[in-house]
């Protein structure tokens, strides 16, 4: 993985979903490394989970360059895509937040355990934990592998911070994600959203982004 300086790129103010934009931290180490060691996985469905902005879309999308895999968003589960899927070896479902019906879910899990197929499913609580009601998938969906990314550290926070800023083509000095860092709350969510408010102010006023514009986002 990048080193935080080599972060410092020209980046467009776009979301990279590139392997060397993804900062491992002791956050996500485990679910980036779980991914990492397909095939060799105990089980065959895997369920990636974290708050919302945790990385878990960038963290799928890195897999499927890797491995050729057929990604899918929850809205687009029907009785149709389970035949196309039949095609692929390896599937991943994100954003996964259960309004899909649940006879068709569990079809897609029986693919999986029927045809030797792995599946990947992104969701912000962990699947297990969801109020199914049909008894048998709600037994399988405890039968499954399970990766969380926590809350993140001050040095992926860091890295965030200076990759959104990167994104948005905005030099800001060290020293003040330093002092963002120790006073923002630590979750994805609040730093996406002081992003986005720091980013819409400094274009408003016109002005590059100081001590005085971040503590009054703060």
């Amino acid at each position: 993985m990048k080193d935080l300086n080599q972060l410092l790129l020209n980046f467009n103010h776009k979301q990279n979903f590139n392997y060397d934009d993804f900062y491992v931290s002791k956050s996500n180490f485990y679910a980036f490394e779980i991914l990492e060691k397909w095939p060799k996985w105990e089980k065959n469905i895997l369920n990636l989970y974290g708050e919302k902005f945790c990385g878990k879309s960038h963290l799928a999308n890195i897999f499927c360059k890797k491995n050729k895999s057929k990604k899918i968003e929850e809205k687009q589960l029907n009785d149709d895509i389970i035949k196309e899927l039949k095609l692929f070896e390896i599937i991943v479902l994100d954003n996964f937040i259960n309004i899909t019906e649940e006879r068709i879910l569990y079809a897609l899990f029986n693919l999986i355990d029927n045809d030797n197929k792995y599946l990947l499913i992104n969701s912000i609580v962990p699947i297990n934990e969801m109020n199914f009601k049909l008894i048998d998938l709600k037994s399988r969906s405890k039968n499954c592998l399970f990766a969380k990314i926590d809350s993140p550290d001050d040095d992926l926070m860091f890295a965030i911070i200076l990759k959104s800023f990167s994104d948005r083509q905005i030099t800001i000095d060290k020293k003040l994600i330093d002092f963002i860092i120790k006073r923002i709350d630590r979750s994805y969510g609040k730093i996406a959203e002081f992003i986005y408010k720091i980013d819409e102010l400094s274009l408003k006023k016109k002005k590059p982004i100081n001590l005085k514009t971040i503590k009054e986002i703060l």
